[in-house]
């Protein structure tokens, strides 16, 4: 079963090092846009989850041009150790949300860097109208694109409480648009969010796996400051996982994820400075320890209990999940 780089799980690690022969380092861009949840068309708070950097803490600098925030990032990562490759990552907030002339100045400024060799651009999938969609095929056609898109979960009750603005049938639009165009869909998920059961999780893992997407982010919720999410738990604090329960959790979604999908993130690292719980997750290389144990102990690999599941992914509605009683905090 070891068949993604000695790992029990197909990870974005192994793929770039069997496509470029190296390790390729990923550089994160501010482009300082804003978001569709901030800006009053759907609201003004954004997520519950999202503070001030838009879910991009470990971006770059805004006010420096992309090129900048490039060639800082990449400076920063070679005076650690020889690096060749990067990914240009437009991280923070919604990265089509702009006029179209700036987004294909941003998009062209990265992708015409020589040691960039992917772009990946975190978005919404109700900010990606035809002409978007229409220019991030364009600049695929120069180097692969990847686009990132929030899910976080299926469920239209948790999707109301976290203020994700969206419904399932517009997830489902993007991700057929962006393949038609050949574009690689990474899909983001919270786990451990507060009023879903493990079975809801799963739900969630087992819905993605029956997709056209081609990578994953599974995301440990961060309890972060001056969020919104901080301000409930102080006030009605919620459980959350432990490292043994959170490690349990991770194996059973890779054990349900479909095997050719890539494992981009399996916890994630809030800002030390900012993260109120759980503690233990800024042990990142700690984290990712126990689970490879607990992956090697109870002999789970990556698509394990996903045999179900068609090798040609179809589409759903969603609609099996809209009337589904959820409790919420």
């Amino acid at each position: 079963m070891l068949t993604w780089g000695e790992k029990r799980y197909h990870s974005m690690d192994y793929d770039l090092k069997r496509a470029y022969g190296e390790k390729v380092y990923k550089v994160t861009i501010n482009a300082g846009m804003t978001c569709p949840n901030r800006d009053g068309t759907l609201g003004t708070g954004g997520c519950i989850f999202c503070g001030a950097g838009g879910s991009g803490d470990f971006a770059g600098d805004a006010s420096l041009p992309v090129a900048a925030q490039l060639a800082a990032g990449k400076k920063t990562l070679r005076e650690k150790r020889p690096v060749r490759l990067f990914i240009a990552y437009f991280q923070a907030f919604t990265n089509t949300y702009a006029p179209m002339d700036e987004l294909e100045r941003i998009y062209m400024e990265a992708v015409l860097d020589p040691d960039v060799v992917i772009l990946s651009i975190a978005t919404r999938p109700d900010c990606l109208g035809e002409d978007v969609l229409d220019l991030l095929e364009h600049v695929n056609k120069i180097k692969p694109v990847w686009v990132e898109l929030g899910l976080q979960t299926i469920h239209p009750r948790t999707a109301a409480w976290i203020r994700r603005g969206y419904d399932l049938p517009v997830f489902e639009c993007a991700v057929r648009e962006l393949r038609k165009r050949r574009i690689d869909v990474i899909v983001h998920t919270i786990l451990a969010l507060p009023g879903e059961s493990r079975e809801m999780m799963l739900e969630t893992i087992d819905y993605l796996s029956r997709h056209d997407i081609q990578g994953v982010k599974l995301q440990l919720l961060h309890v972060l400051a001056g969020t919104d999410l901080a301000g409930i738990y102080h006030e009605q604090p919620f459980r959350v996982p432990t490292l043994d329960e959170y490690v349990s959790l991770a194996g059973d979604c890779i054990a349900r994820l479909r095997p050719d999908i890539t494992i981009h993130r399996l916890t994630g690292d809030g800002p030390s400075d900012l993260l109120i719980a759980p503690l233990w997750s800024t042990n990142k290389r700690g984290v990712l320890n126990a689970l490879h144990r607990h992956l090697k102990e109870k002999d789970i690999w990556q698509g394990k209990e996903a045999a179900c599941f068609a090798e040609r992914p179809h589409e759903s509605s969603g609609k099996e999940y809209h009337d589904r009683d959820t409790h919420l905090i």
